[in-house]
């Protein structure tokens, strides 16, 4: 039968939820302080050890093998350690049985102290091991006492602290609730374990689909990405790894069931399941969802996407505080500008008239003087190009009874609008040209006005000369 300290340490380990042995180890290690201090040396090496059967407690002291015993705490005759080892020699140490008949009242509180630390150590250690591989899974738990930069939820073995910051806006949250979180830390402290839970964290969206997603949970269906924000709208972007699986339809179920239920978990939070896709330009214009897209360029350098939806569209794709397009952004992974159609035309003709302007604005080049002279060496083109300037060639002339049709047309020596040969009409040819001799005879008129003999017979004759060359029929 056992005995009632066998029966103590069952129920001090039930209680605490820590094996037997653990308990066992913490109590024998309070023993060996507590007898340290009554019944041994301060600095001599004690065991204990209780029979996990009949719950007897054994001690068992080191003590130096000596001729002559001076102090029979520590120290043990020859004749006597041989009994308990027989080839112990002077010097050795030995092992012996020394168990105090009873422990003192100061040796038996010092015992319930390190019996109690043990406890809480082996508590904390065992805290630490069950919730420190388990950090980004969902855990549930019962609030316990609402403080106001925190939160205390019962976890199971401890006391899980929900932070303000970690709290969803809006929520309000009352003692004995449940609520589902996700683990964000574990971490220990000189107070024992803390263990850091979120109710804003993705990762907790991401755990509720794995559970209520059979498909998800079996790798049917991936999570390629998740945009939240906490008690307001999330986005989840889902891909099948199967041929002939809908992924947003596995989602959301039957009549909605499946989403239903994760958005009443979350306490009406709006979700948009969309498909995943290779192409960014596909992808970006699925997370934009429920507005329409009319194009999406994109600017890959700078990972710039421009949405191009229509003018009704707009208010619609951009969402409430520009919600809708701040979620697809986080979603994507790209930075997205949303332009209505109107707006992208009213561009798109302002830039194409600027482009006409510096077309317009810019010089012509000019082009080759002739015709067929590319080919021409410099030296041959420019003795050409001389040639091409001087020579004037006269019309020929049509032989008579032959039509305009069929006469050989004038072709001129140039061959370009800018080589143009300069013109010279009869009066330039046929006036005549003063010479010095005849300048310098410019007589003065007398006094009377009337003009000498020979200076009017002069005018005649050089005005006759004048008028005859021109035109010999003309008549005057």
């Amino acid at each position: 039968m056992k005995s009632d300290f066998i029966l103590a340490i069952t129920q001090l380990s039930a209680e605490k939820n820590l094996p037997k042995d653990v308990v066992i180890a913490a109590v024998e290690a309070a023993l060996v302080s507590a007898y340290r201090k009554d019944a041994f040396s301060p600095n001599q090496n004690i065991q204990v050890k209780i029979s996990q059967v009949t719950g007897k407690v054994q001690v068992w002291a080191e003590m130096n093998v000596v001729e002559r015993v001076s102090d029979s705490r520590s120290e043990i005759s020859l004749a006597a350690a041989r009994r308990i080892k027989p080839d112990a020699e002077i010097g050795q140490t030995v092992m012996v049985e020394s168990t105090p008949a009873n422990a003192g009242r100061i040796a038996a509180q010092t015992a319930k102290q390190v019996i109690m630390q043990r406890l809480h150590e082996a508590e904390h250690s065992a805290i630490i091991e069950e919730f420190a591989g388990r950090e980004g899974t969902v855990v549930s738990g019962l609030v316990q006492r609402i403080e106001p930069r925190q939160i205390l939820v019962d976890v199971g073995r401890t006391e899980a602290v929900l932070p303000a910051v970690e709290q969803v806006p809006g929520e309000r949250y009352r003692v004995g609730q449940r609520l589902k979180m996700v683990i964000l830390e574990v971490a220990k402290t000189p107070k024992g374990p803390r263990v850091v839970v979120s109710r804003t964290h993705p990762d907790l969206v991401r755990r509720l689909f794995e559970v209520e997603v059979p498909e998800i949970h079996a790798g049917i269906v991936e999570i390629k990405s998740i945009a939240r924000e906490a008690g307001s709208r999330s986005k989840v972007a889902v891909a099948a790894r199967q041929e002939g699986v809908d992924p947003v339809g596995c989602c959301v179920g039957l009549r909605g069931i499946r989403i239903q239920n994760i958005v009443s978990e979350l306490n009406g939070e709006k979700i948009d399941v969309v498909g995943w896709n290779a192409e960014p330009g596909a992808f970006i214009a699925s997370a934009l969802n429920p507005a329409q897209i009319v194009a999406v360029e994109m600017n890959r350098a700078e990972g710039v996407a421009t949405v191009i939806v229509p003018d009704r569209q707009l208010s619609l794709a951009i969402g409430k505080e520009g919600q809708n397009v701040r979620l697809a952004a986080k979603l994507t992974g790209w930075r997205i500008d949303i332009k209505s159609a109107s707006a992208a035309e009213s561009e798109r003709l302002a830039a194409a008239a600027a482009k006409a302007t510096v077309e317009a604005s810019l010089p012509i080049e000019k082009e080759e003087s002739v015709i067929g002279m590319e080919e021409i060496s410099e030296p041959e083109k420019s003795a050409k190009t001389a040639e091409v300037d001087t020579d004037i060639r006269e019309p020929e002339p049509i032989a008579a009874g032959a039509s305009s049709e069929t006469a050989p047309q004038f072709k001129p020596a140039f061959s370009k609008p800018t080589d143009v040969v300069k013109l010279r009409f009869a009066e330039d040819i046929l006036t005549p040209v003063k010479t010095d001799t005849q300048k310098k005879k410019k007589k003065k008129k007398g006094v009377s006005g009337k003009e000498s003999e020979e200076e009017i017979a002069a005018r005649r004759s050089r005005r006759s000369s004048v008028d005859y060359s021109i035109d010999d029929d003309q008549e005057y």
